[in-house]
């Protein structure tokens, strides 16, 4: 039996405080947005900035910033776009690996004293439900993006040209 739908709008109204939590954190805390970029950029061998922007869903001219003050720290390393004169490409430096390891073990830290005074199998749960979570919603997002099944005429497997005309469709 599907849970009730006060149930759904509970776990909603919880999860969008969470998320909005953590945004907020990324967007006020300088490391955290330094950790979500730095991550960003680690995901691809060089990425552009319109597309770290689209990612980050912020405005392409604070990314140019962001970008900047990487390359000033050492953090990440700026070449022009080959495959289009006009854009340029951004990678991590092993300084940037490095700061985004150091990072990513500074969120752990806090993230840790969360869940401090829970039972390792209160965090084990949570992650569990949280993949399920995002494993049936990426299965319902997957089956919204799928144009309909076609449906096949009665007597046929695909749809056959009259005598005389040239056949588009091999058998099978």
């Amino acid at each position: 039996m599907p849970p009730a739908r006060d149930e759904v709008q509970s776990m909603v109204v919880a999860l969008f405080t969470l998320t909005a939590g953590l945004e907020r954190a990324r967007r006020q805390k300088k490391t955290a947005g330094a950790l979500s970029l730095l991550q960003v950029i680690a995901g691809r061998d060089g990425i552009r900035p319109s597309e770290i922007a689209d990612l980050q869903l912020v405005h392409p001219s604070l990314v140019t910033r962001q970008v900047r003050e990487l390359e000033d720290a050492g953090y990440a390393q700026v070449t022009g776009d080959p495959a289009d004169g006009r854009s340029w490409l951004v990678a991590l430096t092993p300084a940037g690996q490095d700061e985004m390891r150091r990072l990513q073990q500074v969120g752990l830290d806090r993230f840790a004293l969360f869940v401090a005074d829970w039972e390792p199998g209160e965090v084990r749960a949570l992650t569990a439900l949280l993949d399920k979570l995002r494993t049936s919603m990426a299965t319902v997002s997957e089956r919204e993006q799928r144009p309909p099944a076609r449906r096949e005429r009665p007597g046929g497997a695909g749809r056959r040209r009259r005598a005389g005309h040239h056949e588009t469709e091999r058998q099978t």
